[in-house]
């Protein structure tokens, strides 16, 4: 029996969210399933992914083939790089600790990343809120200058008269 790791469909129409599942090659996509390893979320930036490292480090290492998302999903959390690392020390090219370690720097350097992306989209978000409200102060300070000037009193025709005498005044002298 040919077992892949993949994933199943749930969520509404526009709003997809996968288990990520152990089934059988023929079982359809949403149907049987031999074991639910975690889930992922798509619809969150950057997408959220919750899996039982070890029960799918055990899976790949049975023989259950990723199909390619999960296989993209699996080298994203480093499983697939944990298998890689357990068959350097199986085959005497590292040790247990030089493997663990490596591990441990590649996961420390992915979750700079990760944090790395997610202050840069918050501050690109608190930064467009900043713009959007200076630019909604300014349109405010604007439509108050409109009103104001549209309310005052008419200054100009009693500006207007004084200034036509003034020439008058000068010709009879």
């Amino acid at each position: 029996m040919a077992t892949k790791i993949r994933l199943q469909r749930h969520g509404k129409k526009g709003k997809p969210f996968y288990y990520i599942v152990v089934a059988d090659a023929r079982a359809p996509r949403d149907g049987r399933f031999i074991e639910r390893l975690g889930s992922y979320n798509p619809n969150t930036n950057p997408a959220t992914i919750d899996i039982n490292f070890d029960k799918t480090l055990e899976w790949v290492n049975t023989g259950a083939q990723p199909t390619d998302t999960c296989r993209a999903i699996l080298s994203y959390k480093g499983v697939l790089y944990k298998k890689h690392l357990e068959g350097g020390v199986k085959k005497g090219a590292l040790t247990e600790e030089q493997a663990a370690e490596k591990f441990a720097a590649w996961t420390d350097l992915k979750d700079g990343k990760i944090t790395g992306k997610k202050t840069s989209l918050t501050s690109a978000k608190d930064e467009a809120r900043k713009l959007a409200l200076a630019a909604e102060a300014k349109k405010k300070e604007e439509k108050a200058a409109a009103i104001a000037a549209k309310n005052a009193p008419v200054a100009e025709e009693v500006e207007a008269p004084a200034e036509e005498e003034a020439p008058a005044a000068e010709d009879a002298e």
